[in-house]
């Protein structure tokens, strides 16, 4: 489990073919690593499969490579890393658990002030999971949702994520990983089931719950 406060950036340093997917060499200043660790690359969660004095190995499986941009990335590329969790830390950021959920489009930025207006692309299958004043991760960096419109939202990067992460450097047209609340996809996957129950008395209470749900900002009302 991660929170989407990005550590560092590290830097793609090798990648080579292996049966299922590939393998990465990741350079990394982040201190010393552990066989077996779980990383956060970009937003994808990944296992440390060989521990280096400057950095680490982890093997991606084609899913993964299919759901999101790190089979796109060169050799040399930036990349956001975040080690899991720490009981007893301090959270925070959200919870994010790096299954990435797909590769989204970012249509465009510019400055306000210090920061940095961002417009996504929200394709439909992802549309019910993104709320106003909801949290979003992308490339690996927890971020709150401004507005959300039909087919796009937007988020605000402030100074320090632009100093301390990879988006900055991302130009509209660039595929950027998303990872959707997790909050909102079992509240969305709960109330979807909820046509289905016969009792009258439930369907009352699921209404409630939808209505408070949608009031709390974890569910998109206009979706």
């Amino acid at each position: 489990m991660f929170t989407g406060l990005v550590e560092g950036v590290g830097h793609i340093q090798a990648r080579s073919e292996k049966s299922g997917g590939q393998r990465l060499l990741v350079k990394s200043e982040l201190g010393t690593w552990t066989l077996g660790e779980s990383v956060a690359v970009n937003g994808v969660c990944l296992t440390v499969t060989e521990a280096l004095s400057d950095g680490f190995r982890v093997d991606v499986s084609s899913e993964t490579l299919a759901r999101s941009t790190l089979g796109r990335l060169a050799v040399g590329s930036a990349v956001n890393l975040e080690r899991a969790l720490a009981m007893g830390a301090r959270m925070g950021g959200h919870w994010v658990t790096g299954h990435v959920d797909g590769v989204i489009r970012w249509i465009s930025s510019r400055n306000m002030g210090d920061c940095i207006h961002v417009t996504l692309e929200l394709p439909a299958p992802f549309a019910s999971f993104v709320a106003p004043k909801g949290s979003v991760t992308i490339e690996g960096v927890s971020l709150t949702v401004n507005e959300v419109h039909e087919d796009r939202f937007t988020v605000t990067i402030i100074p320090h994520t632009q100093q301390a992460t990879t988006l900055e450097r991302t130009r509209p047209g660039d595929g950027v990983n998303l990872e959707v609340d997790i909050l909102a996809r079992y509240v969305v996957h709960a109330l979807a089931k909820a046509p289905n129950l016969e009792s009258e008395s439930t369907a009352r209470s699921d209404v409630a719950l939808q209505t408070a749900l949608i009031r709390a900002g974890f569910v998109n009302a206009s979706k």
